[in-house]
């Protein structure tokens, strides 16, 4: 099949997990990756929209396979992969795990971007593993190492080094909004 397949898929479950809402920097650190509290404040009810050059579904695997220039969007957060494989449930209305490859670029609700090799989503553990040169940032500040984990549901992260680069992690002073210093929110454009 040529061209773009768009594809409206509502899932109660993302694969964008990554998508946290509200929150503001004030949740967490900046450049830090998401945590439960901003995920659970997204509208998980919003539809997923895939695009992709081509879709491959495969009805006894429950999965669903999306090769080239694949972009998904849910509640304001976008991911882009080469390829993305979606496993569903057993009645195939709700996302068990999710892993994307090739080109891995995350921008969250509140501008947050993450990148990797490979991006892995897990639902029933609520946890997102970036595998392979990972970085998570916002703004001048960055988080990155071989591999980053992120614990939805217990607000907690874990990044490893590989055997020989260790774990780097840049943190700036946020400015105060009653300095008149700049803030940032999640309803404004993201600068990506």
């Amino acid at each position: 099949m040529t061209g773009s397949i768009r594809l409206a898929v509502v899932l109660l479950a993302g694969v964008l997990a990554l998508a946290p809402s509200g929150g503001g920097p004030e949740a967490q650190p900046a450049g830090a990756p998401a945590g439960p509290r901003a995920a659970a404040k997204g509208d998980r009810s919003q539809p997923l929209t895939v695009d992709a050059d081509r879709m491959e579904r495969y009805g006894k695997e429950s999965l669903v396979v999306f090769v080239g220039n694949v972009v998904a969007r849910q509640d304001n957060a976008v991911q882009y992969a080469d390829r993305m494989e979606v496993y569903l449930d057993e009645k195939g209305d709700g996302v068990v795990r999710a892993i994307s490859t090739g080109g891995v670029r995350i921008i969250t609700r509140d501008c947050r971007t993450g990148t990797a090799k490979r991006a892995e989503y897990y639902e029933l553990e609520q946890r997102v593993v970036l595998v392979g040169d990972a970085r998570v940032w916002q703004d001048d500040n960055v988080v990155s190492g071989d591999t980053i984990t992120i614990y939805l549901a217990e607000d907690r992260s874990i990044v490893q080094g590989a055997q020989q680069e260790r774990v780097k992690a840049v943190f700036y002073p946020r400015e105060d909004s009653k300095k008149g210093g700049p803030t940032s929110t999640a309803s404004e454009p993201c600068r990506n």
